[in-house]
């Protein structure tokens, strides 16, 4: 772990096991984090925002950003066969945002702190007993981010950079499945920066509790955090007792509209395809289908072919794209939504685990159809290579089933009119939209949910502001 500045065990020695899903081997061990070490970097984080200039110095919170991006650049080769080895991830999304592409992402808060205002004076109001008043952006303090398995260093990445950037300093807690993701990241920090001890934080643990008293902690001053919605709520009630700031990114069962006017046949193939990405362990994935009812059958025999040709198995494999679940507790959930698939609708494409390895997490890519709105296939978050069509008459049916879900991450429509596709994605009730394609998913983009998808944004502008008060003091 990474806490006051170096690299240390937990208290009490203990530690626990890093698996690697494709193999169901253990790959290494990382220290077992408990609450003595939660209070030992909340500590260190809390003196490093109180006595030293980190919240006030933007250049230098500039120079480090910029430190760490070239620090993560020179290190790809250690960090790539690490993340495949503890996601599963395929290797080929290691090129893009699984390390890549996160790495380069920094370069954001790094453009932004070039000229961002964290100050502007208000119009004078004449008469008034006030001469001046200043608004002013100050740091929050400190922030406890907890961040998930399916993309770990790219989000440890996005929190850690959007609160430093802000000024505040962080404790790191990593998803037990993928620690090592945050532990390279600290040494990296720790060897290869000049950030100071106790501004990050790295605090490793396979106990739920233990991670609960750090959304709890009197001194943590905010919480960021990206997983289910379910754990979403435990964390906003933790974090209730001292009233945190909070920025939350939960689930998702984002709908593609495909309206009666879209080409399916080049529609179709790019869903079923990307639902399969790394096993569907993404939130912002497109989980539904929702096709006009006329053409119902044409549709899911084209997920199906789509579907019956994904290239998976061996993450190492540049060839594919899907590996296997991130561990047994993950498969065992999936397989469990599979089994429901096959008492609440049909199962066309797969729909079990495969029998092409001995060991390993993997099941096969599945499509689901004939299964009632309120379904739990259709308004659960699966968080596997499942992807379920449904019907819909016409616009106002699809914005409808679109929005029938608690989740609001994401979505898309699809229409040879791209006004009419814009007039449905302005009506549909979720964070980002895609109309005919085109890419939401930029670090100048802010990305969040509404509804139970979650609160506050992260990237864009707002994704600093997140991480930031603001104070009014007047002056005569």
């Amino acid at each position: 772990m990474l806490i006051g500045g170096e690299l240390v065990g937990a208290a009490d020695g203990a530690t626990f096991q890093n698996i690697n899903p494709a193999t169901e081997e253990v790959i290494g061990s990382v220290p077992d984090g408990g609450f003595i070490d939660v209070d030992r970097a909340v500590g260190a984080a809390r003196r490093a925002f109180d006595s030293t200039s980190w919240s006030l110095d933007t250049a230098f919170r500039r120079e480090c950003l910029h430190q760490l991006r070239e620090a993560l650049r020179k290190n790809l080769d250690t960090l790539r066969p690490s993340i495949v080895a503890e996601t599963g991830t395929p290797v080929m999304l290691t090129r893009t945002i699984q390390l890549d592409a996160a790495v380069e992402f920094i370069g954001h808060y790094i453009d932004l702190l070039d000229d961002y205002s964290f100050e502007r004076v208000l119009p004078e109001r004449p008469g008034g007993p006030a001469r001046q008043r200043i608004v002013r952006r100050e740091a929050a303090g400190v922030v406890a981010g907890i961040t998930p398995w399916n993309y770990p260093l790219y989000l440890n990445l996005c929190k850690m950079a959007a609160a430093l950037a802000a000024g505040c300093t962080f404790v790191l807690k990593p998803a037990p499945d993928t620690p090592w993701s945050a532990t390279l990241l600290g040494e990296i920090i720790a060897e290869h920066t000049d950030i100071p001890p106790g501004v990050v934080n790295v605090l490793t643990t396979s106990s739920t509790d233990v991670a609960a008293s750090l959304v709890s902690h009197p001194s943590v001053d905010a919480v960021t955090f990206t997983g289910s919605t379910a754990v979403g709520r435990r964390i906003m009630t933790g974090a209730a007792g001292t009233i945190k700031r909070m920025t939350l990114e939960l689930g998702g069962k984002s709908a593609a509209i495909v309206l009666d006017d879209a080409d399916l046949t080049q529609v179709i193939p790019g869903v079923a395809g990307a639902v399969c990405s790394h096993a569907g362990q993404g939130c912002a994935l497109l989980t539904r289908l929702l096709v006009p009812r006329g053409r119902l059958a044409e549709a899911v025999a084209i997920a199906k072919s789509v579907m019956e040709h994904i290239p998976w198995g061996d993450p190492q494999d540049p060839a594919n794209l899907m590996g296997p679940l991130v561990s047994r507790r993950q498969l065992d959930s999936v397989l469990g939504y599979f089994a429901l698939a096959a008492q609440e609708g049909r199962v066309v494409v797969g729909g079990k685990r495969s029998d092409r390895f001995a060991k390993g997490y993997f099941v096969e890519p599945t499509l689901i159809t004939d299964v009632a709105p309120n379904a739990r296939v259709v308004q659960e978050e699966i968080f596997g290579p499942a992807l379920v069509v449904q019907p819909f008459d016409d616009d106002d049916d699809a914005v409808s089933i679109a929005d029938s879900t608690i989740f609001g991450l994401s979505g898309a429509v699809f229409s040879g009119d791209v006004e009419r596709a814009m007039a449905v994605a302005r009506r549909l009730r979720t964070g980002t939209v895609s109309v005919n394609g085109a890419p939401w998913f930029d670090p100048g983009s802010p990305f969040g949910g509404y509804k139970q998808s979650g609160l506050g944004r992260e990237w864009g502008t707002e994704g600093l502001e997140d991480f930031l008060e603001v104070k009014t003091i007047a002056r005569p």
